[in-house]
């Protein structure tokens, strides 16, 4: 019989026949036997625990949490759409993108029909890389490629392939390449690739490991590794293409540069006419003039502009949006969330109501300056007291005299307060950053000052090129501040003798807008009658849709020897409005 425990028993038994005689006590031949449930119990419990874990790691692996780091961290980690997860959007989708649609449509052409290409020894682009400011419709165009196409179509992010750990990222690109070359043909793209891309001679430690850099090369040799026959694209989109390696967009990789800027206002139209189909829109709604109300904005925007109207109208309980919620609503994404709760002395609101005022008349009695589209001073945002909004015109060089205008018409708003108050307020701080970047334009970058003459100090390449040391001595760096300064005051004392030679209309302007706190074009034009430069203003041909104005983004990346980032006058756009600080 089973006994648990031998020796204890053994003891026992002896102890019980002490008395006994030793012919008449029982002996005991002990075997020791391992059975099923002795193994389970003994070893049942660290089986039971590996199991768990490893149960637990996978599930963790499959749903991509913290423990799935440990299965697949050399793993692509993108997004692939095909089969009934196909990507459903076609060019018809996409709207405003006339350009770029017919510059990626030999891709699909070749992705449909690839024989007719090859046939002729031809060969495709093996990549192209989507160019323009953020919600211009980059990753929508790219998916109507895929959709048109009916491919395979990998979608992941710059950052995605780059990891704390040595390594991981060059994986993730090989195995990136490897699933696509088995689903091919495809198409790969890469958002914002200059976090993987950017140029590998910048921001580099001498004897580091970079693993950025080792992800791009590993990029560079997979995009030059495939054959051109393979049937996979690679599309990839940034913002920031000046910051990209030469050796990525050199021929043979992203060879192909689609510029996809904000859309002008029969692209905003058509845009419009997308987002409004689903709607339940008032018999007032017209795309085409909320176009003309929208200068500057990308796709993202109008979309924004669409759903904050129909948010505002479900909150006034109506059956349908009117014209009124899109204006509401275009005000909001302009100048931020209507503080209806902040509370302004009638001082500060008088102020902020001249300020806004001497940027009206200035820009309307100077000549090379946009008349504006709409003045408030409703409070907005986390600091706006008001802002301006002003058309911009389609110009591609300016010249010295237009410049001063639009440093003049940036300085009324603080000119006005002088001439009215006598003393100036902290309001026009982004007016002031704004006339002097341009001021330093003029002396450093466009030789447009007669001391210094014509040489420029602008660094194209990504204001790297002269590392820690200016290029000019410290006599020149003198007479640069020197020439800012005479540059700005020489424009302020303009623009102060302008307004007190309008200072009648300066008061006019400034009561209205205490009174109403909205102006548009139409009031200006019955409170100081009609600009004294004749012809049609943007605005008015705007909305007659007879021009063809285009926003500064436009205007910058079609002159390419123009410098970007703000480098031009800063027209008051749409996501830039003027603003009043305290």
């Amino acid at each position: 019989f089973p006994i648990v425990d031998a020796k204890y028993f053994q003891e026992q038994l002896e102890k019980l026949q002490a008395n006994q005689p030793r012919e008449q006590r029982l002996q005991l031949d002990p075997v020791d036997r391992v059975g099923l449930f002795d193994i389970i119990s003994s070893y049942g419990l660290i089986i039971l625990s590996i199991v768990l874990f490893v149960f637990l790691m996978r599930r963790m692996s499959s749903a991509g949490g913290p423990g799935g780091q440990i299965f697949n961290i050399g793993k692509s980690r993108a997004a692939l759409f095909e089969g009934g997860d196909k990507v459903k959007i076609t060019f018809k989708d996409v709207a405003g993108l006339e350009e770029a649609k017919e510059e990626v449509q030999e891709i699909v052409e070749f992705l449909k029909n690839p024989s007719k290409f090859t046939i002729l020894g031809g060969k495709i682009p093996k990549g192209a890389l989507l160019v323009g400011p953020p919600g211009t419709g980059k990753t929508l165009l790219a998916k109507a490629v895929a959709g048109e196409a009916d491919v395979p179509f990998f979608s992941l992010s710059g950052s995605d392939f780059v990891e704390m750990f040595v390594g991981v990222g060059a994986a993730r690109v090989r195995d990136l390449f490897k699933q696509a070359k088995a689903k091919a043909p495809c198409i790969i793209f890469i958002d914002e690739i200059d976090a993987v891309g950017r140029s590998r001679s910048k921001g580099s430690m001498p004897g580091g490991n970079d693993e950025r850099e080792n992800t791009l090369n590993s990029l560079l040799v997979e995009m030059d590794g495939f054959g051109t026959d393979s049937g996979v694209i690679i599309l990839a989109a940034t913002n920031r293409p000046d910051t990209l390696d030469s050796a990525l967009l050199r021929p043979g990789r992203f060879d192909r540069q689609i510029s996809i800027d904000k859309p002008d206002i029969n692209g905003r139209t058509q845009i419009f006419q997308v987002h409004l189909k689903p709607l339940t829109l008032g018999p007032d709604v017209d795309a085409k003039k909320l176009s003309a109300q929208t200068p500057g904005f990308a796709g993202a925007e109008i979309a924004n502009v669409c759903n904050e109207a129909a948010l505002i109208a479900a909150r006034r309980d109506k059956k349908f949006i009117t014209n009124q919620d899109f204006t509401d609503a275009i005000d909001r994404v302009i100048g931020g969330l209507e503080k209806k709760n902040k509370i302004i002395s009638p001082g500060e609101k008088r102020i902020v109501a001249y300020h806004e005022a001497g940027h009206a008349i200035t820009g309307w009695f100077l000549e090379h300056c946009d008349p504006l589209v709409k003045v408030s001073i409703v409070p907005r945002g986390v600091a706006a007291l008001g802002y301006a909004q002003y058309l911009p015109k389609e110009q591609f060089l300016y010249n010295t005299e237009q410049l001063i205008d639009e440093m003049c018409m940036a300085l009324g708003g603080r000119a006005a307060e002088e001439l009215v108050f006598g003393k100036i307020s902290t309001g026009a701080l982004s007016d002031l950053e704004r006339i002097t970047k341009m001021a330093y334009s003029i002396v450093t970058m466009y030789g447009m000052n007669s001391k210094l003459g014509n040489v420029s100090f602008y660094d194209s390449k990504g204001q790297n090129e002269y590392g820690f040391s200016k290029p000019y001595s410290e006599a020149t760096s003198q007479m640069i501040d020197e020439e800012v300064r005479t540059i700005i005051e020489q424009a302020y004392i303009r623009t102060k003798e302008l307004l007190t030679e309008r200072r009648h209309e300066l008061e006019v302007i400034a009561k209205e807008l205490l009174e109403k706190e909205v102006l548009l074009q139409d009031d200006l034009e019955r409170l100081v009658g009609k600009r004294p430069f004749g012809g049609q203003t943007n605005y008015q041909a705007h909305m007659a849709g007879t021009d063809r104005s285009e926003t500064a983004s436009e205007v910058k990346n079609e002159h390419p020897g123009v410098p970007l980032g703000g480098d031009l006058p800063e027209l008051h756009l749409p996501g830039q409005p003027e603003t009043e600080t305290v």
